[in-house]
């Protein structure tokens, strides 16, 4: 076995391996890190340097080669110097020294060593079977994406001012025709119950006065009684709850703009309030018949805008 092979040895158990007359070999442990320009991870491992000022024989190395060669340390001490001496010779001469799995000396101009120590080789044993390897950068979305994703949670296009085209418009133009046909239907609906039930009322009192009236007629006199007529009036609903939306905005301030813009144009445009995504709502006009709600609705979407929507409040 060559002697760089028992530098290596000795590197995973020691932390300073000294070739006598050549120099030492130091090593010190460097955390787990991140290049985060290469995108690299890498374990845990021990930074190898080489000091050339530390010469002096410590027995270390020549004892553990004597120990596996199986020689006298005299022996091996006379092999060593003979190795150290061939490589002193080679870097005068100008040329690099390769230790195998450990580095490469290359000398200077100005007579100085530079030592580079080999990225393969881990001598930290606590790390055995790690390597390094390289992740892909994980892209986070910007503001704006983030944004435009909760609209799309939205059941209609409330801002076209600041969106974008979107494949998905069409979709959602579908989707508010027919939410608006099942919203007509159910208000439509719940108002004709609560007639019904209003003039039911009425019936009912007028039948408990008539029949009150018929027997004092009958016990207590014996003329032709005059039934009194009753009118009874119905109140329709006349709260404007169905507002044709004309959009929904971030700023208070482009809700005003756009309540100017409608009010100029003729419609009793108004602020209805914020939704809760916390957008300002600003509405064509407001109607009590859903009826003539969705006639106004059809009606803005030809001439006005084809993104206005119907909103009914209970």
């Amino acid at each position: 076995m060559s002697t760089t092979a028992y530098i290596e040895e000795l590197l995973y158990r020691y932390n300073c391996v000294v070739v006598p007359e050549f120099g030492a070999f130091l090593t010190h442990v460097k955390s787990a890190f991140i290049d985060k320009s290469a995108h690299t991870f890498y374990p845990p491992s021990k930074v190898l340097s080489f000091n050339r000022q530390l010469q002096s024989n410590d027995g270390l190395l020549i004892s553990y080669m004597a120990e596996a060669e199986k020689s006298s340390y005299e022996e091996v001490q006379e092999k060593l110097a003979k190795n150290v001496e061939q490589w002193k010779e080679q870097l005068e001469n100008g040329e690099s020294l390769v230790f195998d799995n450990i580095g490469t000396f290359k000398p200077t101009r100005e007579g100085k060593l530079i030592f580079q120590p080999t990225k393969q080789t881990n001598f930290l044993t606590s790390s055995f079977g790690l390597s390094s390897f390289v992740s892909k950068p994980v892209l986070r979305e910007q503001l704006k994406e983030e944004v435009e994703e909760i609209e799309e949670k939205v059941p209609f296009i409330i801002t076209p001012e600041t969106r974008e085209k979107s494949n998905f418009r069409p979709l959602l133009k579908y989707a508010a025709i027919v939410l608006l046909a099942i919203s007509a239907g159910f208000t439509g609906y719940r108002t004709y119950n609560q007639a019904l039930s209003n003039e039911l009322v009425s019936q009912q009192k007028a039948q408990e006065i008539i029949a009150n009236s018929i027997q004092e007629a009958t016990f207590f006199d014996t003329k032709p009684l005059e039934l009194p007529v009753f009118k009874i009036e119905v109140k329709k609903n006349t709260r404007k709850s169905h507002h044709i939306i004309a959009g929904a905005f971030r700023e208070r301030s482009n809700a005003d703009k756009k309540i100017k813009q409608l009010q100029n144009k003729g419609y009793n445009s108004f602020y209805v309030g914020q939704n809760k995504f916390g957008l300002y709502q600003v509405a064509f006009a407001s109607y009590a018949d859903p009826k003539e709600a969705l006639e106004a609705l059809k009606q803005i979407r030809l001439t006005e805008s084809k993104d206005a929507w119907l909103l009914s409040v209970k």
